[in-house]
């Protein structure tokens, strides 16, 4: 019988499960070849600006295959309803039957990236992080930071937004909690912090090389299709170390790809994520280096997350 897990019980269930831990054995097994994962399926929309990704595939050997519906529609916000959107189909590997469908509403979408982003920073970012920098204060920007703050206890933040009544909102609500100090603009953020998260829907760079300070670490976020950048082209020529999560998806998506399209990008000058991470020599190795992980989203994530939650779901009804 499939079983159908709400948002309030998979929010509950996710706290219980170590997600950074779960990410890094997900990209582990994705960049080791046990993944298998089709190019990601795309809806573009206009009126309203929205788009859907359907993104899906399995990991080998393994009980299950995911099948993931998520939705951003960034005028949600005026209707009080949240900008991201989706769930989570999980079946057999063994007999195709359904076995789950977790209406998660786009959040563990969000948790997944945020869990990411954590394990990113673990890896590359400096290992005195003076001030944390967050561009985009919308959900991800908050959960980013929140994740963080078990890898690098950093209470000093910079944020920027291009709505300003966002980053103000975004103050109040963590002001209990951080030093949080706004920035005119993206550069101002640079200027301050050496770890820096970009989450934006931007399809025009909003940082410079001139703007990054030497041993800065960024990871990039919000570019998930062939439209967006959030980075220009040249910080990434210049870096010292560039991440990306999946080498195929940075052919045609994100900060990888859009560099490339300045200035052809050698493949050998970037290193996968879950390859890194079991060889600390590909990782940072002196607090001078610059170093960008491109995070596009892979479908090995939700396989993972959407299993974690399933597993807990079952022990907890038994």
């Amino acid at each position: 019988m499939v079983k159908i897990i709400q948002e309030k019980e998979i929010l509950s269930i996710v706290k219980k499960i170590d997600v950074v831990a779960t990410m890094k054995e997900a990209f582990i097994a994705y960049s080791n070849g046990k993944a298998v994962i089709p190019s990601v399926g795309e809806l573009l929309f206009e009126k309203p600006k929205g788009e859907t990704h359907i993104i899906y595939g399995y990991i080998k050997d393994d009980d299950f295959f995911c099948i993931k519906i998520a939705s951003g529609f960034y005028e949600n916000t005026n209707l009080g309803i949240s900008s991201s959107q989706g769930m989570m189909l999980l079946f057999s590997q063994k007999t195709g039957e359904p076995k789950a469908i977790l209406l998660d509403g786009g959040h563990l979408t969000n948790i997944r990236t945020a869990a990411a982003g954590a394990l990113a920073a673990k890896y590359f970012a400096p290992k005195t992080v003076k001030a944390i920098g967050i561009i985009g204060t919308g959900i991800q920007g908050r959960l980013q930071l929140q994740y963080l703050q078990n890898i690098k206890p950093c209470k000093k933040v910079w944020i920027w937004d291009l709505y300003p009544e966002s980053a103000m909102q975004y103050k109040s609500e963590l002001q209990d909690y951080f030093d949080i100090q706004i920035a005119t603009n993206p550069a101002e953020v640079a200027k301050h912090c050496n770890l820096i998260i970009t989450t934006t829907p931007s399809e025009s760079p909003l940082l410079h090389k001139a703007d990054i300070l030497s041993g800065t670490h960024i990871t990039a976020v919000g570019s998930d299709t062939s439209e967006k950048q959030e980075l220009s082209a040249q910080i990434l020529h210049h870096a010292d170390l560039v991440i990306s999560d999946s080498i195929t998806q940075s052919k045609t998506r994100g900060e990888i790809y859009q560099a490339s399209k300045y200035q052809d990008f050698k493949e050998n000058r970037i290193t996968e994520l879950g390859t890194a991470i079991q060889d600390k020599n590909l990782c940072r190795t002196h607090n001078n280096q610059i170093s960008v992980v491109d995070l596009t989203g892979v479908a090995v994530q939700d396989i993972m997350i959407a299993k974690a939650v399933y597993n807990r779901y079952i022990i907890n009804n038994h």
